[in-house]
């Protein structure tokens, strides 16, 4: 994913900040997947949870949030159970303490 598409996407001009944000992201899917490459439907979610971590930025450890009328519950992972489902859906089985993944 293009550093340029999450400036735009999070408003971020630090490159530093989103490159960590990304590479937070990618280790976050590949340990829920239990994989060790992105396939194209889950590169396709990076920019989700990218926009997730930054805007949880600062609120780290919360497990819920009411602000204004406005109530936020967040899983014990800190991700919205919406997307954690979705990389989950993806998710290899491990057999033997192993994880067979196609080339």
């Amino acid at each position: 994913m293009e550093l340029e598409k999450l400036k735009q996407l999070t408003g971020e001009g630090d490159e530093t900040v989103l490159s960590s944000l990304l590479l937070r992201s990618e280790n976050i899917i590949l340990s829920e997947t239990n994989r060790e490459k992105l396939t194209p439907a889950l590169d396709r979610l990076l920019p989700e949870l990218v926009i997730e971590l930054y805007n949880r930025s600062g609120s780290e450890g919360e497990q819920s949030r009411s602000e204004g009328g406005i109530s936020v519950t967040y899983s014990e992972s800190g991700l919205s159970t919406g997307l954690l489902q979705r990389i989950r859906m993806h998710r290899l089985a491990r057999v033997a303490g192993h994880v067979f993944e196609k080339e």
